[in-house]
């Protein structure tokens, strides 16, 4: 994934948000993972990318693909487990990202589930 920043502490001096671009190319998938404490923001820009988070409210965890194109936005809270994937053979989705952090935290999990969360640690 190609990731552009454009506002952050670097950038413009912005003390708390930190917004950017990322090309995800096409058959692309992300590692299972979560952002430890930051909030995450994400609009469509292009594509059609899938953002993929484990349902428990359930008597089974199911995984709940959530399917977006141009124009939608998607939120991500704190700790939550997630992945992000381009299943489009042919074209890169692009999307723009603000997040509540000026650090990229990426906590990657072995798995898509709670067991590795420890919430209150920032990564």
């Amino acid at each position: 994934m190609k990731r552009l920043e454009a506002i952050s502490g670097t950038t413009v001096g912005a003390q708390s948000l930190w917004m950017g671009q990322t090309h995800v190319p096409a058959s692309t998938a992300s590692a299972d993972h979560h952002r430890g404490a930051s909030e995450t923001a994400i609009y469509i820009v292009s594509g059609n990318p899938t953002f993929v988070f484990l349902d428990v409210d359930g008597a089974e965890p199911v995984e709940r693909p959530i399917e977006t194109g141009p124009g939608d936005y998607v939120f991500v809270p704190p700790f939550v487990p997630h992945r992000e994937e381009n299943p489009d053979p042919e074209h890169e989705a692009v999307v723009v990202i603000a997040r509540t952090t000026q650090e990229a935290i990426v906590v990657n999990l072995d798995a898509l589930d709670w067991s590795q969360v420890r919430i209150g640690e920032p990564h």
